[in-house]
């Protein structure tokens, strides 16, 4: 269970990686404070709309039963395949623009990195896994690895955003496909 937790985790931190990695690339001097608050954000929203994703599926529950393991799969294949295929776009040019930790600017970016834990706390009713634990690992997961994309994309190139999504991709397609087998 502990390990399905886990995978999930990673899969769902690769758009918040990937995110927090082009924010690093437009930070000149890093003091570590950007990448704290960058994985603070990602981290939260990741944990909250994971669980609302939960609780909103825990109502509808008995009505879903029947399909929820097949809803559970769809869920994991496609957000795993949207996720994927977004190491294969290109980037579109323009204008730098400098970053910033403003909730303008970062509250949206947390929502849009966030919007598969939605799907994926649903699943998770469906699933018989423990929401706490589940929420708790989630969101860290997700405050790390922010955390740290930030960091490398002060240091590096864009190619690490491009393979953070192809293998969270990966993972959530695996975990999708494992359900049906009891994994």
């Amino acid at each position: 269970m502990l390990l399905k937790i886990i995978l999930i985790a990673l899969g769902l931190s690769a758009d918040s990686f990937a995110v927090a990695v082009c924010l690093g690339l437009k930070i000149k001097n890093s003091s570590g404070k950007e990448a704290f608050f960058v994985g603070l954000y990602f981290g939260v929203f990741q944990a909250v709309m994971l669980l609302l994703g939960f609780y909103t599926a825990s109502v509808f529950r008995s009505n879903l039963q029947t399909i929820g393991q097949w809803l559970a799969v769809a869920v994991l294949v496609i957000l795993g395949l949207k996720t994927a295929l977004g190491a294969f776009k290109k980037e579109k040019g323009g204008s730098e623009k400098e970053f910033s930790l403003s909730p303008l600017k970062m509250i949206p970016l947390s929502l849009a990195t966030s919007t598969d834990a939605l799907a994926v706390g649903a699943s998770l009713v469906f699933l018989n896994i423990s929401i706490a634990p589940a929420t708790v690992l989630i969101g860290t997961v997700a405050f790390v690895f922010s955390a740290i994309g930030v960091k490398l994309g002060n240091l590096s190139t864009k190619k690490i955003k491009r393979v953070a999504e192809l293998l969270g991709g990966i993972i959530l397609i695996i975990m999708g496909i494992l359900i049906p087998l009891n994994f």
